[in-house]
């Protein structure tokens, strides 16, 4: 007995309500609860936004405008973020949410889209060869398509990690937007409009920079430039530089640049700082899942007056932590060359990952940024039932394992912090093994 699938359209629209139920429940819980639903990044978004509308003493930017987002204290992203939700301000208070979770089913539309285009196609065409080698005629494949890319969608759009983080107030769906629009244009070989994309997305929060090796990777693996160079150092360079690419780097960086430099005329220095160069030097002592919380918690300078240690102060620099994370997801996105535009699905996915891992501050909205490309690489991983239960085990089962620690120190007030860390480094090691298995299951 099959399950029927009910249409990509049902999908949507049941994802959309869900959405919405959960946004007016948001409302009615935090009415009425101390402990709220909505995150209160939220609230940090809405306060910078208040002081763009409404000037007070204080509020004065370096550049023209007299107001100023980064009054607010944590305020720490693009002020274009702080401009989009003006209308909490003046319209609704959940409308910066409806926009989040509007661009959470924008995303939906657009994996659906790159499936039915992009990654399913090429197994149609194989089933319906397989088909007519066994039985003489061709089957409604078109409808198999479809129904292969609603599942796949689904695992996003119905994702509780998903749904529940961008009506909590989360803004990490717009900057999937972005990535994901660019994932669309490199696609379709609209080379430019995926440069602007991405210069945009870099803008909006800085780690989509990443992409940019792997990108350059498949476009000039696709120019005419390659193909007439011979084998050996000279083909790599003449892949990795040609017109083509050239291009592509500065209609990316120039986006980037432009934005930038049109925030910091308005907004002056404490854009630039709080923007970028604070995350540079910045350290959180709060637990998380990095496996540098703990050193960094036994360093911080509030709690520990004395000088630190060496070793102590070797392994929460800035330079320490960012360089196996660059190492790892650049090296990545360099090691995958190649003509199957599809790669750089799994390229994207193997960067983020490593780059999440290895982060310096990991919380679990940081797991969105590599979950949004899991529905695009599922088609091509081939692996048993046991690996793939496996694999889902043990990424729930670290995270399990952590938070049963982390909620003795967050909700008991116990000194656990050594336990903690300890379970983070499982987390690493298991998150780690979860990868090795999907990069060797992965075929095209």
């Amino acid at each position: 007995m099959t399950i029927p699938i009910p249409s990509f359209r049902s999908l949507l629209l049941a994802s959309i309500g869900l959405r919405v139920a959960l946004i007016i429940y948001s409302e009615w819980h935090d009415a009425r609860s101390l402990v709220k639903y909505t995150d209160i990044d939220y609230r940090v978004f809405t306060d910078a936004a208040r002081f763009v509308l409404q000037p007070c003493k204080g509020n004065k930017a370096q550049g023209p405008l007299l107001q100023c987002p980064y009054t607010r204290d944590t305020y720490r992203y693009t002020p274009l973020l702080a401009l989009l939700l003006t209308p909490n301000i003046f319209l609704h208070p959940s409308f910066g949410k409806y926009v989040f979770a509007a661009c959470d089913v924008i995303n939906g539309l657009i994996i659906y889209n790159l499936l039915i285009h992009h990654i399913l196609p090429k197994f149609a065409i194989k089933t319906e060869k397989d088909s007519k080698e066994a039985t003489g005629t061709s089957t409604s494949l078109d409808a198999k398509t479809k129904n292969r890319a609603t599942l796949y969608t689904a695992i996003h759009l119905l994702n509780p990690m998903v749904f529940s983080i961008s009506t909590r107030g989360s803004s990490e769906s717009v900057l999937s937007t972005f990535i994901l629009l660019t994932l669309h244009a490199l696609l379709n070989e609209h080379w430019t409009i995926a440069a602007i994309f991405l210069g945009i997305s870099t803008h909006w929060k800085i780690y989509p920079v990443i992409y940019g090796v792997s990108c350059i990777c498949l476009i000039g693996s696709l120019s005419p430039y390659s193909k007439s160079a011979s084998n050996g150092v000279c083909n790599w360079l003449k892949t990795l530089v040609n017109l083509r690419t050239i291009k592509f780097t500065f209609v990316s960086a120039g986006t980037f640049i432009f934005l930038g430099g049109l925030c910091y005329a308005l907004w002056g220095y404490p854009f630039l700082y709080e923007s970028y160069l604070y995350h540079l030097h910045r350290l959180d002592h709060r637990h998380n899942f990095s496996p540098y919380f703990y050193p960094t918690y036994l360093a911080y300078p509030a709690l520990n007056p004395t000088s630190p240690t060496a070793p102590t102060t070797l392994f929460t620099s800035p330079l320490t932590s960012f360089l196996p994370q660059l190492l790892l997801s650049l090296g990545t996105g360099l090691a995958f060359i190649s003509t199957d535009k599809n790669d750089l699905i799994f390229s994207w996915f193997v960067q983020t990952s490593v780059f999440v891992i290895f982060n310096k501050v990991c919380t679990s909205q940081y797991f969105l940024w590599y979950l949004l490309l899991l529905p695009l690489l599922l088609p091509n991983l081939h692996m048993s039932r046991a690996k793939a239960v496996a694999c889902v085990v043990m990424w729930i089962g670290t995270q399990a394992l952590w938070l049963s620690e982390a909620y003795k120190l967050e909700f008991l007030g116990r000194d656990v912090f050594l336990g903690l860390w300890v379970r983070g480094l499982v987390y690493v090691a298991g998150n780690c093994g979860v990868l090795m298995i999907i990069m060797e299951s992965y075929k095209t």
